[in-house]
């Protein structure tokens, strides 16, 4: 008896349960949006991509000039700064001949995108950040 009572002190008594009035709640059906259309092909794939060697850069420049966004894992190249500059260098390269963006993603990751999509730098929640 003496346990519960601190642990009420400390916690605070338990609350009554209240009782769910159900009518305030509607039951919605999500078959209409769990359908997927396999058949018509999407005019933008996001693409993701690991590079370990410059002999990667025209698969990644072919899926950007497809309109793609591209995301790139740069973690293999780090190590090797003139493999990363180069790398670097076409990717930023090929965004401008597009209009499109690009920007890095923390540490080891750099998003590309095409014609028509740039990228906020702002965080949501108002957190500005320099990618």
């Amino acid at each position: 008896m003496a346990n519960k009572s601190i642990i009420e002190k400390i916690l605070g008594s338990p609350m009554p349960k209240k009782s769910v009035d159900t009518d305030k709640y509607h039951t919605i059906s999500l078959d209409d949006y769990d359908e997927v259309i396999e058949d018509a092909p999407a005019e933008t794939y996001i693409r993701v991509a690991e590079l370990s060697n410059l002999d990667g850069i025209p698969d990644l420049r072919k899926e950007i000039y497809d309109g793609n966004i591209v995301i790139v894992d740069i973690s293999l190249i780090k190590r090797d700064k003139m493999i990363l500059e180069r790398a670097l260098r076409d990717l930023r390269d090929v965004v401008s001949d597009v209009h499109g963006d690009i920007a890095g993603l923390g540490e080891d990751m750099v998003i590309t995108t095409p014609t028509g999509i740039k990228i906020d730098r702002t965080r949501l929640g108002g957190q500005s950040t320099a990618y």
